[in-house]
């Protein structure tokens, strides 16, 4: 379930909204300058977190699209993963970039069978959050890929960090939600997690996917 959906099912009588957006929590706590999105289709509630949030260095923008504003902030997990791996791997810069790019058009397709709008997926909550996180070496689900990528096994990995590498869990549920939506990015980083393929394995079978029109 997504974050919403959780606490409309805990408070249904209650509104809600989502705080997302492409953060470091270090570099917010140390005031340096960050843009954020606070998604509800509550428009008053934006206006009242905008302001009692918003500071001069933490720049807060309104949107009315809570679906895609949650996905974003899930999907860029995955895909960062995937493009750590690629780092890791050294299939170089090119890849990644392609990877992302490709990540980010799984992405709309998932938002807009959600409900979502597409346009969300162009914004902080969707290409902010997936460029901080698929370059960022702070970023625990990077880093992960980075070090599958490596030779490193899972479980070696998840035994030597304290916090939640989030991407871990979201890639099988977001899977599991999506139905009929293609998601091959999304389903090689599942795949790799349960140990069913390895990383160049899934390399090939993305390189090795049908011709299409972007």
């Amino acid at each position: 379930m997504l974050p919403l959906e959780v606490a409309s099912a805990v408070a249904p009588d209650h509104t809600f909204g989502i705080l997302t957006g492409p953060n470091f929590a270090h570099e917010v706590a140390t005031g340096l300058p960050t843009a954020a999105v606070v998604a509800s289709v509550d428009a008053r509630l934006r206006g009242d977190v905008q302001e009692m949030l918003g500071t001069y260095n933490f720049r807060l923008y309104g949107n009315e699209d809570p679906i895609g504003a949650q996905l974003g902030g899930a999907a860029k997990n995955v895909i960062a993963i995937a493009a750590g791996a690629v780092i890791g791997a050294g299939v170089g810069e090119n890849a990644r970039a392609a990877l992302v790019t490709r990540g980010l058009s799984e992405l709309c397709r998932l938002v807009v069978a959600f409900g979502g709008r597409a346009e969300t997926v162009m914004g902080l909550s969707g290409l902010g959050d997936l460029m901080l996180t698929c370059t960022g070496r702070a970023s625990r689900n990077f880093m992960l890929g980075y070090d599958l990528g490596c030779g490193k096994q899972l479980a070696e990995i998840l035994a030597r960090r304290s916090g939640v590498t989030e991407g871990v869990s979201t890639a099988a549920a977001l899977i599991a939600r999506a139905g009929e939506v293609e998601l091959p990015i999304c389903q090689a980083v599942a795949d790799l997690l349960a140990g069913k393929t390895t990383v160049d394995q899934a390399m090939l079978q993305l390189l090795s996917r049908p011709r299409r029109h972007e």
